[in-house]
């Protein structure tokens, strides 16, 4: 007997049980899960919505929920009333009885009679009462923690680091759906051309306020465009792009990309330079260089080498004071992306923190002797955590007295402003672009 498809709404409550068990990232479950029920665009769309959303509004669901749970319930049975009240509060296309009816047969196949009566009298219950409002929550930091879904924690260091203001903006940006941005490649052509040949596809695209080379994308996926497919650009985040400028390349120079895949600033860089001098790419895992390697063979790219090396033992493979410009983009907590990974936020610790800032020291001490007298060390993570970001630029100048502070002249002019000497936080509410810092070093001539 063949089995009948899974509806959205199961397949959904699988990823979120996934990706809540295993720690699994959801963005990859949810791309294997759509390829494999192959899913139609719009149902595609309505599982991405569901599972997203419901992930990101988690604490808010649990504390509208709370009021009608008398005793804990299975976690199945949890996530099941997340994602049907997540839908009820949050969608507005699907009707409220359809959501509950779905939420009762998928309790009745899941488990049996009693949890299907008990889903759907919580639910019909926040439906008749209303639901409970976040000025109960008294204290400012518990009340963004709640509201936006954020562990305390966090919201606590943020607010300690940038003032609740800046916390609460943030938290909020973090609960859109980031916008896909496309870099184009001008060693192929102009934005004009590219935007050109997005409209004549049927794509909704703009150029970028922010970046010459960028274009905005407002409906459709540009991964299936000609433009992609062709090399005339390629999809990267606008935050990120700033870290090519933060170089100051110039033609004909070697240089180290330490912490490369998947290689969205690799190729930038190949870009810079015209298609001269050199890109050294590092990355440890053989199967991310592969991935570079085909970035920079569709973008047409010939100055890219690639190594599957720890970059903290790339003094092995390099002579000293070999390059021109390194960049070390170096791991981090993700805390600038949590708009893409929001599973991220609840996996997190503070002592994870700590922990990385050990690797990026680590990376920076062994780029250090790679560099000429007068090269440019660029640091750029994509958090917005002042320990892993000023924190780490400070203990590295401190312990290597050969370098010093650089300041960003040459940034586009719609973000020169944002920039504070050697220094640049870009915050998700700054332009919609990710969380993104980058910091500027110059080794000392003599």
């Amino acid at each position: 007997m063949k089995q009948k498809k899974k509806s959205v709404r199961e397949l959904a409550l699988d990823l979120l049980e996934s990706v809540e068990k295993n720690q699994s990232y959801s963005n990859l479950l949810l791309h294997s899960a759509i390829e494999k029920n192959s899913l139609s665009g719009r149902d595609a769309g309505l599982l991405t919505e569901i599972t997203y959303g419901t992930i990101q509004r988690k604490y808010t669901l649990d504390f509208f929920l709370a009021p009608f749970i008398k005793k804990k319930p299975e976690p199945w049975v949890q996530q099941l009333l997340r994602l049907s009240l997540y839908q009820m509060v949050y969608l507005d296309k699907v009707p409220e009885r359809a959501v509950i009816h779905e939420a009762v047969e998928i309790a009745k196949k899941r488990g049996h009679k009693g949890i299907a009566g008990l889903v759907n009298g919580i639910l019909r219950s926040a439906q008749r009462n209303g639901l409970r409002s976040f000025s109960e929550i008294k204290d400012e930091a518990e009340r963004i923690s709640i509201e936006t879904s954020h562990p305390l924690w966090l919201v606590q260091r943020w607010m300690s680091q940038f003032g609740a203001e800046k916390t609460r903006e943030m938290c909020e940006m973090n609960l859109t759906a980031p916008m896909q941005t496309m870099r184009v490649n001008e060693t192929k052509a102009d934005r004009e051309e590219v935007l050109q040949r997005l409209e004549a596809e049927g794509f909704e695209a703009e150029p970028s306020t922010v970046l010459p080379e960028a274009v905005r994308i407002l409906k459709g996926n540009a991964a299936r465009s000609s433009v992609f497919e062709s090399g005339m650009a390629t999809i990267q985040d606008e935050s990120s792009m700033l870290v090519a400028y933060a170089l100051d390349i110039e033609p004909e120079e070697r240089i180290l990309d330490a912490c490369a895949a998947p290689g969205g600033k690799t190729t930038h860089i190949a870009e810079k330079l015209g298609n001269s001098g050199s890109v050294s790419a590092l990355d440890l895992h053989e199967h991310k260089m592969k991935l570079i390697q085909q970035n920079a063979e569709r973008l047409g790219l010939t100055n890219i080498e690639t190594k599957a090396l720890d970059s903290r033992k790339a003094g092995d493979v390099f002579p000293q004071e070999s390059f021109d410009r390194i960049l070390v983009d170096a791991p981090c907590s993700g805390l600038g992306v949590l708009r893409r990974k929001p599973d991220i936020k609840y996996a997190k610790a503070e002592g994870d923190l700590s922990a990385l800032q050990k690797v990026q020291l680590d990376i920076l001490h062994a780029a250090a002797p790679l560099l000429k007298k007068g090269g440019v060390l660029v640091y750029s993570t994509c958090t917005v955590d002042r320990e892993e970001n000023e924190g780490t630029v400070n203990q590295f100048l401190a312990s290597h007295t050969d370098f010093e502070p650089a300041a960003l002249t040459n940034l586009p002019p719609a973000i020169q402003p944002l920039a504070d000497q050697h220094l640049l936080q870009v915050f998700p509410q700054d332009f919609g672009g990710d969380g993104f810092f980058i910091s500027k070093l110059r080794k000392k001539v003599q």
